[in-house]
């Protein structure tokens, strides 16, 4: 009885080992073939699209993809001076902001810093639910390592703008352009673009209130690193 139990413990290892592997292997796919087709949604798009037609069925996204030579290099800069400014010399994680937003977390005794990089937060964005899990932690690095060696710093940074969510229902730079300014993502100013990048952080807090201190105090900061921030 007893080595029936280990050959059949022994299996639903094997097994597990195997649906793992395959769920990696999915993933590595979707990675690939996006690196040379647009998603046209993300696992984050699809939990927003839910809780908005939970209040009302006829809900819909608001999203329009943008090719990369076509979004203003304001916005480019921007979005990189306020998530990652080491984006272009790291290989998925920059672990010294890692290190800042543990030890400002630890000071204030709650969450108030992240430290995850462009990278990072498209492999969330992409693939994975709003669960703050170990395992969803260790998949997030495992989908980054993949988007780093399949992907370039331009097609990254690409995806990403067309993805994040930009407001209550808004999604990409070419909607969240249209939506707070009513202009292309091609022709956005440098303050727009840096007040954009101020709200990525909250984007449905911002939404509804797009003039507090913070957010004006912030869209200067990003304003001021904007000219020195290189890009893809």
């Amino acid at each position: 009885m007893q080595k029936f139990i280990k050959r059949w413990l022994w299996r639903f290892f094997l097994l597990l080992i195997a649906a793992v592997l395959a769920y990696q292997l999915w993933i590595l796919g979707h990675v690939v073939y996006w690196n040379f087709y647009n998603p046209s949604t993300s696992a984050f798009m699809q939990d927003r699209l839910h809780d908005l037609r939970n209040k009302d069925s006829t809900m819909a996204l608001r999203t329009q993809w943008m090719p990369y030579e076509r979004i203003s290099p304001h916005l480019k800069r921007a979005i990189v001076a306020a998530e990652d400014g080491k984006f272009l010399e790291h290989e998925g994680f920059d672990f010294e902001a890692i290190q800042k937003a543990y030890e400002k977390n630890l000071k204030k005794g709650k969450l108030v810093a992240g430290g995850s990089t462009i990278s990072q937060q498209l492999a969330k964005n992409l693939f994975l639910s709003g669960e703050k899990t170990p395992w969803r932690k260790i998949q997030e690095a495992i989908i980054t390592l993949m988007l780093e060696r399949v992907m370039s710093k331009r097609r990254i940074l690409e995806i990403y703008l067309n993805i994040i969510e930009w407001g209550n229902g808004v999604f990409g730079a070419e909607a969240a352009i249209r939506y707070y300014y009513g202009v292309s993502a091609t022709s956005v100013t440098a303050e727009q673009a840096a007040r954009l990048a101020a709200m990525v952080p909250d984007p449905r807090f911002y939404d509804r209130n797009r003039n507090t201190p913070w957010l004006l105090r912030k869209t200067d900061i990003i304003l001021s690193r904007m000219a020195s921030t290189k890009i893809p």
